[in-house]
């Protein structure tokens, strides 16, 4: 056998055992997240992940966000080494600033208006329109550092008319009718942005996505949420989240991310868990 003929039978049968072998290879990975993954997931949830509160203050107005969530897609989603994996139902950018400018609202899961006001255990839904006396407001404003030139903005959110309805329309028209009143505008949710006061907010929250390769490779991530007194230090609070995805991605399940079990979570608001955990600590001002 000469050597051409010898490279040729060896590269094809490489190529002949090369997806053999991905595949073996892809399933002792699923089968270390499904065994390994789950179990240390367990352990994680019993032993270390939850909601600590060291202190709580009432009545405060605003926070600074020490960082916002940035925007995540598909890649990041089926990234095993995604940093933000644990939070990855997390609003994003100006949204998470929303759901601590917004309103907690009755979930409509069937529990009393004054059972879901005291229960941690099952909060409300958190957006920018209040819905009735019993909705919990959030903050008056959140200050956060602005990525292109590292200075400090103070934010408030409030719905200012856009535009007017159309009286032509056949709705509108019946509207009118039963109320001559009937309001015409056009409301949208916006975001103020201003140069911040000088002095700096007393409290912030910030986070730390944890990525650990013996995890990662067990379909393990984890993240912490810390909130801060800024003048002394101290810890108020802190939320160490687990989630563990038992597959790759694939055409059945493209962001296995996305569909993680959690730990703690919440079956309502799960974009919202970051606000949910900081307003048991700093507790908003009433009277917006």
């Amino acid at each position: 056998m000469n050597l051409t003929t010898f490279i040729a039978l060896l590269l094809g049968a490489l190529f002949a055992t090369g997806p053999a072998r991905a595949d073996d290879a892809q399933r002792e990975a699923t089968k270390l997240r499904m065994t390994e993954g789950k179990a240390l997931f367990e352990e994680k949830c019993k032993t270390v992940a939850g909601e600590k509160i060291y202190k709580t203050v009432p009545e405060v107005e605003g926070l600074l966000l020490m960082k916002v969530r940035p925007r995540s897609g598909e890649r990041e989603q089926s990234d095993l080494m995604w940093p933000g994996a644990a939070f990855a139902r997390e609003a994003t950018e100006n949204e998470y600033i929303d759901t601590f400018l917004g309103y907690e609202n009755e979930s409509g899961n069937g529990l009393t208006r004054e059972r879901l006001l005291i229960t941690q255990a099952s909060r409300g839904i958190v957006g920018t329109a209040r819905k009735d006396q019993y909705s919990r407001p959030g903050y008056r404003w959140v200050e956060v550092f602005d990525e292109k030139d590292g200075k400090r903005y103070r934010v408030t959110g409030s719905e200012k008319v856009v535009g007017k309805k159309d009286t032509s329309a056949y709705n509108i028209q019946l509207a009118l009718k039963k109320d001559p009143n009937y309001d015409l505008n056009i409301y949208r949710w916006t975001l103020d942005k201003v140069p911040a006061p000088s002095a700096s907010p007393r409290y912030g929250v910030s986070f730390e996505d944890h990525v650990i390769p013996e995890e990662r490779q067990r379909g393990l991530a984890s993240s912490t949420v810390k909130v801060l007194d800024l003048n002394t230090g101290e810890v108020l609070g802190e939320m160490l989240r687990y989630a563990w995805s038992p597959g790759a991605p694939s055409p059945a399940n493209p962001t296995p991310w996305l569909t993680a079990c959690r730990c703690p979570d919440r079956a309502m608001s799960t974009g919202t868990a970051t606000r949910l955990f900081v307003d048991q600590i700093l507790i908003p001002k009433k009277g917006q």
